[in-house]
C-alpha cells in the first residue's frame, strides 16, 4: 500500500493517531491503515481513505469535546445535526409515541434513527425494546463512553457491506484495545444560571498483560440533574398568550353545561383568566409550567476486552453491561368521561364549596343533566373541562448486555475471522405519578370509591352503597383545591401501570479477506463472508394499560399509552467485496450482499465505487449503492398499540374542509395501530460524487455531493385514511371501529343525519359535505367539522417516499511551529433539497429550510497544541429556517398578526444560531485537566412560535452558558 501525500493528510485530519511529530504521524498512520479495517469495507490493508467519505471522531477529539455521554459526542457532527431524526431525553414522554425516557439515538441526514446502522467494532447491537413511535433504534446512551477509542461515520448507503438499516449510513463505535496502565477521569458540569443542572461523570480504565493476553477493564458512571422550562426566563412563560389549553388544573365548566354556550371559569382559578376567541373567560393551562427540557438521568456501565494469541490463532472477546435510570415528566393527563369523550360529569354538590352567592350564580347559569355512575346510579350534575394537577411521571430502567467472542487467523494467504454475538436490551417502565384509573376516578367524583380501591356496590332497592372491603370514602371534589382529605381520595384512584420490553440479537459471522488474483501488475483484493442472525423483541404493558375490544378499546388508566408487540425473525446474509486496481490511477470497489429474512423474503444490494488519482495530491471519487431497511420487529409484530396520531390539515384541502374548518393546522386523535406482516422493506438508492485534495502533507480539502432516494417508508397515515374515508364507506364507522376492521370512528350520533339523497355516513356514495352541513344544523357543534370520535384503527403500511441531497465540505490544516501546532478545521453540510410526500397526498413538500430542517450546518474550530497544553475555540452554526406557522391555530395566527411577527406571506423565520465552545487543557506528568465552556457568549435559543416551548429543542438548547471541568490521572 502506498502512503501518498493525500492519504497521509486525510489520515492525519481524521485524527486516528496521537499528537506526535508529523513525520512520525505519517509513518505510524501507514502502519495502522495496513492492519485495520476501515468502516465501509471488510477488506483489510487497503488504502480507502481517499476513495470514500469517512468521518472519524478520534480519541483526541473525544477528549477535547468535553462530552460525558455518547449522545453529546455525536451531536457535534454536521451529518447528525438538523432534522427530526436524532433525539435525546429532551423529547421523552409518557406515551408510546414518545422517546423512551433516558434513551437517545443518532440519525444521519435526518432520515430517522431506524435508517442509521449502529455498530460496535463492526458488529450489531440490539435495538431498544421500546420503539420511538414505531421505529426501533439503538439506544446510544447504553454504550460506555470510557471504552470508546474512536467513532467512524460513513454517511452513505452501506447495505451492500453490512445489510439492513444502513440506508443513510453507518456509525461504528470502535472500542479501545491493548491498553496498558490505569486511568481515572472525573468530569463535573453545570450551567452558569442560578438553577442546578449539574452533572457528574466518572470513568475508570485499566489494562495489562494477563494470562498471556491483553486485558482491559473499564467502568462508567454518569449522573445528571433535571432541567425545567421554569429555570430560564425565556422558557418560563408561553411565547403566545393564545397558545393555551382549555384543560386547566383548576376546572372550567364545560360549554355543553353552560346555558350561554360558553365555558365558565372556576372561581378559584390561580392565574389571570384568559379571553378566548369566543369571548368567554376561562382558566387556561400552558405547558411551560410542567415542561422538563432534560429529564434526570443516571447511568452505569462496566466491561472488559481480552485478546490472546494461541499460536496462529487470536482470540478476541469484548463484553459490557450498562444500566440507565431516568424519570420522564409529561403534562398532566386530560380528564375525560369513562368512554373517553370530553366533559366528565361532576355532582351538583361539587359547587357547595363556594359561598352561597357564587354557588347560586353558577347554578343559575348551568344545565343540570342526569349521568350514570360506575356503580349504576343516576345522578344529576354538570360537565367540566380539566386535567389532573400532577404531571405524569414515568420511571424507566434499561439494562443492556453485549458479548462478542471470536477467533481470527490465517489460512494460506487469506486472513479469516469468525465471532458469535449476544446483545440484549431490557427495559422496565412504571408510571409512579399522575396516572389514574378511569373507573375509580369517576367512582370517586360520584362518592362511590372504597378505601381498598374497589368500586362500591349499589343496592337499588335501598338506594344505598356498600363496600365489601374497606370503607366508603367521601366524594372527591375536582373543584376543591389544596385539601388534604380530598387529595387522599384521589390518591386511591391512582394506578401504576407498567411496561416491560426485551430486545435480543444472536449472531454468528465468518469473514475472509485476502488477495484474489494478479491484475494489471497489481492485485485484486477481496473479502467474502456470511452472517446468521436471530432477532427477538417483546413489548408488553400491564393489563391496565392495554386497549381491548372487549372493553370498547378503553385503556383502564387515563393518560398512559403503550403498545403490545411480540415478534421474532431469523436472517442470513452473504456478501462479497472486491478492490480492483484498473490502472495505476483508477481503482474500483465492488460489493454485493444478499439477505434473506424468515418473515418478508430476500433482497440483494450492490455497491460500486470508483476513485481516480490524476495526481498524488488529488483523488476524484464516486459511488452508487442500494440499501434497505427491513420492517422493524415492532412494525411487523404490533398486536395493538394505543397512541395519538396526527393528521396534517395543510396536506389535503378536502380533509381540511371536512375536519379542520378549512384551517391548515396539525391535529391529533387517539388511535390504535396494528402491525402488518405484509410490510415490504424500505428501499434506498444513494449516489455520492466528490474529491479530496491535499496541497500539502498538512492540509486536506474534501468536497462531496450526495443524494438518497428513499422509498416505501413505513408508518401509519391518519391523513391518508381521512382522505380515503371521503369516498370509501368501508372505513367510515359511527361509533367504535368493529373488531377486525380498520377505519375512522365518528360520533355515534352522526348517523342520525343524512345527505340530500338520504344516505348516512356509513353508506357508500354519501356526500360528506352535505352530511357536515346537516350535522351543523342538527347538533349545533362548537366547530363546523365532522365530529371524530375515538380509537380510529390504522394499519402500518409502506406510505411514503423522500429524496434528500446535499454537499459536505471538509477543510483541515495543521501548521507546525517550533513551539507547537496550529490546527484549523471546517466541517459543513448544505442540504440542496429534502423532498418528501405530504401525508395522505401525492404532493411533494420541500423540507430543506422548513421547520427544524436548516439548510446549512457547520462546525469550525481553531486549536493551538503544545507539548503540555492546548487551547481552542469551536463554533457551531445552524442557518435560519421557516417557523412552523402553518400548523398554528387561528387564534394564534391572529395574535402573531397583531404583534407584527409575520411577513407579507404570513410566515416568519427562526433565526440562525451560532454558539462558541472554548476548550483548554493542561497535561502534567501523570495527570491532565480540561475545561470546556459551551455557549461561551450565553446566546439564547432563537424564538420559535411554532413550538410550545418557544424554541426548537432539536436544533437548539436553552441551557445558556455551561461548563465542564475534567480531571484525569494515570496510574
Amino acid at each position: 500500500m502506498k502512503m501518498t501525500k493525500l492519504s497521509a493528510a486525510i489520515v492525519l485530519s481524521l485524527g486516528i493517531v496521537p499528537s506526535v511529530s508529523l513525520a512520525q504521524q505519517a509513518e505510524q498512520a501507514a502502519k495502522d491503515v495496513e492492519r485495520i479495517e476501515i468502516t465501509g469495507s471488510h477488506i483489510k490493508g487497503v488504502d480507502l481513505e481517499g476513495s470514500q467519505s469517512l468521518t472519524v471522531i478520534s480519541a483526541e477529539d473525544i477528549k477535547k469535546s468535553g462530552a460525558t455521554t455518547v449522545f453529546e459526542l455525536m451531536s457535534t457532527l454536521t451529518q447528525i445535526r438538523g432534522g427530526e431524526g436524532s433525539f435525546s431525553t429532551s423529547q421523552s414522554g409518557a406515551t408510546s409515541t414518545s422517546t423512551p425516557a433516558g434513551q437517545a439515538a443518532a440519525s444521519l441526514r435526518g432520515l430517522g434513527p431506524a435508517s442509521t446502522l449502529t455498530l460496535i467494532n463492526g458488529r450489531r447491537i440490539a435495538a431498544s425494546s421500546f420503539a420511538s413511535g414505531t421505529q426501533n433504534f439503538v439506544d446510544i446512551n447504553s454504550i460506555p463512553l470510557a471504552a470508546i477509542e474512536r467513532v467512524e461515520v460513513l454517511a452513505n448507503g452501506a447495505s451492500a457491506t453490512y445489510g439492513a438499516d444502513a440506508v443513510a449510513g453507518v456509525i461504528n463505535y470502535i472500542l479501545k484495545k491493548d491498553y496498558q496502565g490505569a486511568a481515572l477521569n472525573a468530569v463535573y458540569g453545570n450551567s452558569t444560571a442560578s438553577s442546578d443542572e449539574g452533572s457528574l461523570s466518572l470513568n475508570f480504565i485499566w489494562g495489562d498483560k494477563v494470562a498471556g493476553g491483553n486485558l482491559m477493564l473499564f467502568a462508567d458512571y454518569y449522573d445528571r440533574n433535571a432541567f425545567r422550562a421554569t429555570d430560564r426566563a425565556y422558557t418560563r412563560d408561553p411565547v403566545l398568550q393564545s397558545s393555551y389549553s382549555y384543560l386547566s388544573k383548576t376546572p372550567n365548566i364545560y360549554y355543553y353545561s353552560a346555558r350561554g354556550g360558553n365555558e365558565i371559569a372556576s372561581p378559584d382559578c390561580a392565574t389571570p383568566l384568559v379571553t378566548t376567541e369566543y369571548g368567554e373567560q376561562i382558566c387556561a393551562y400552558y405547558g411551560n409550567q410542567d415542561d422538563w427540557l432534560e429529564t434526570p438521568l443516571q447511568s452505569q456501565s462496566a466491561g472488559f476486552t481480552y485478546n490472546k494469541q494461541f499460536g496462529d490463532l487470536v482470540w478476541k472477546t469484548d463484553f459490557f453491561l450498562s444500566r440507565n435510570k431516568s424519570t420522564s415528566y409529561s403534562t398532566p393527563a386530560p380528564i375525560n368521561q369513562i368512554d373517553d369523550s370530553e366533559g366528565p360529569f361532576a355532582n351538583e354538590s361539587a359547587l357547595d364549596i363556594y359561598p352561597d352567592g357564587i354557588r347560586d350564580e353558577l347554578l343559575d347559569n348551568l344545565y343540570l343533566d342526569p349521568f350514570d355512575t360506575p356503580a349504576g346510579r343516576t345522578l344529576y350534575g354538570f360537565q367540566f373541562d380539566a386535567r389532573f394537577s400532577t404531571p405524569r411521571t414515568i420511571e424507566i430502567q434499561t439494562d443492556a448486555l453485549r458479548l462478542v467472542s471470536g477467533l481470527s487467523g490465517a489460512l494460506d494467504d487469506w486472513d479469516w475471522e469468525s465471532a458469535v454475538t449476544l446483545s440484549k436490551s431490557e427495559s422496565d417502565q412504571v408510571a409512579v405519578g399522575g396516572v389514574y384509573n378511569r373507573y375509580k376516578y369517576h367512582a370517586a367524583i360520584a362518592g362511590e370509591l372504597c378505601s381498598d380501591g374497589n368500586i362500591a356496590n349499589y343496592d337499588s332497592d335501598t338506594d344505598s352503597l356498600s363496600c365489601s372491603g374497606g370503607s366508603l370514602l367521601g366524594m372527591y371534589n375536582p373543584f376543591l383545591m389544596g385539601d388534604a382529605d380530598n387529595e387522599s381520595i384521589l390518591a386511591t384512584a391512582q394506578e401504576m401501570p407498567t411496561r416491560t420490553g426485551q430486545s435480543t440479537v444472536y449472531g454468528w459471522d465468518l469473514r475472509f479477506t485476502g488477495d484474489l488474483m494478479n491484475f494489471n501488475d497489481d492485485i485484486i483484493r477481496s473479502a467474502f463472508g456470511m452472517e446468521v442472525r436471530r432477532e427477538e423483541i417483546t413489548d408488553v404493558p400491564s393489563l391496565n394499560a392495554q386497549a381491548r375490544f372487549d372493553n370498547a378499546y378503553l385503556v383502564d388508566v387515563m393518560g398512559f399509552g403503550s403498545s403490545l408487540s411480540e415478534a421474532d425473525r431469523t436472517q442470513w446474509g452473504a456478501f462479497a467485496e472486491l478492490y480492483v486496481p484498473l490502472t495505476a490511477q483508477l481503482e474500483m470497489q465492488l460489493a454485493g450482499r444478499y439477505d434473506r429474512y424468515s418473515d418478508f423474503g430476500g433482497t440483494f444490494n450492490p455497491k460500486v465505487a470508483i476513485s481516480y488519482r490524476p495526481h498524488e495530491d488529488l483523488v476524484l471519487r464516486a459511488s452508487w449503492a442500494t440499501s434497505f431497511r427491513a420492517p422493524s420487529l415492532t412494525q411487523a409484530g404490533v398486536k395493538l398499540r394505543t397512541t395519538t396520531a396526527s393528521f396534517d390539515c395543510s396536506a389535503n384541502q378536502a380533509v381540511a374542509d371536512l375536519y379542520c374548518e378549512g384551517y391548515g393546522d396539525l391535529r391529533g386523535n387517539n388511535v390504535l395501530e396494528l402491525g402488518n406482516p405484509n410490510l415490504q422493506a424500505e428501499e434506498s438508492e444513494s449516489v455520492s460524487v466528490g474529491f479530496g485534495y491535499s496541497p500539502t502533507a498538512n492540509t486536506s480539502i474534501t468536497l462531496d455531493y450526495w443524494r438518497f432516494d428513499h422509498e416505501k417508508l413505513v408508518d401509519t397515515d391518519m391523513t391518508a385514511m381521512l382522505d380515503r374515508a371521503i369516498t370509501d364507506a368501508s372505513v367510515r364507522h359511527c361509533g367504535l371501529v368493529p373488531d377486525g376492521e380498520i377505519g375512522i370512528s365518528y360520533d355515534p350520533d352522526m348517523c342520525d343525519v343524512t345527505d340530500s339523497q338520504g344516505l348516512t355516513l356509513e353508506d357508500q356514495g354519501a356526500n360528506l359535505s352535505e352530511i357536515l352541513d346537516a350535522w351543523v344544523d342538527y347538533a349545533d357543534p362548537r366547530y363546523a367539522e365532522l365530529d371524530l370520535y375515538r380509537d380510529h384503527v390504522l394499519v402500518l403500511d409502506n406510505t411514503g417516499t423522500q429524496t434528500v441531497s446535499g454537499v459536505d465540505l471538509r477543510f483541515d490544516h495543521r501548521q507546525q511551529f517550533a513551539s507547537g501546532t496550529l490546527s484549523i478545521k471546517l466541517d459543513a453540510t448544505h442540504y440542496i433539497s429534502f423532498e418528501r410526500n405530504k401525508p395522505g397526498s401525492d404532493a411533494i413538500e420541500e423540507l430543506a429550510g422548513s421547520w427544524r430542517y436548516p439548510q446549512n450546518i457547520a462546525t469550525a474550530s481553531v486549536f493551538w497544541d503544545e507539548s503540555n497544553w492546548y487551547a481552542g475555540l469551536t463554533a457551531y452554526y445552524a442557518s435560519a429556517y421557516q417557523d412552523d406557522i402553518d400548523r398554528l391555530r387561528g387564534r394564534e395566527l391572529d395574535e402573531l398578526d397583531a404583534i407584527g411577527a409575520l411577513d407579507g406571506e404570513g410566515q416568519r423565520e427562526v433565526a440562525a444560531w451560532t454558539t462558541v465552545r472554548a476548550s483548554l487543557g493542561y497535561f502534567f506528568d501523570k495527570a491532565s485537566i480540561n475545561l470546556t465552556i459551551d455557549n461561551l457568549f450565553d446566546r439564547e435559543p432563537p424564538l420559535a412560535y411554532g413550538s410550545a416551548r418557544g424554541f426548537d429543542s432539536i436544533n437548539h438548547n436553552a441551557y445558556g452558558t455551561t461548563y465542564k471541568v475534567s480531571v484525569s490521572y494515570q496510574f
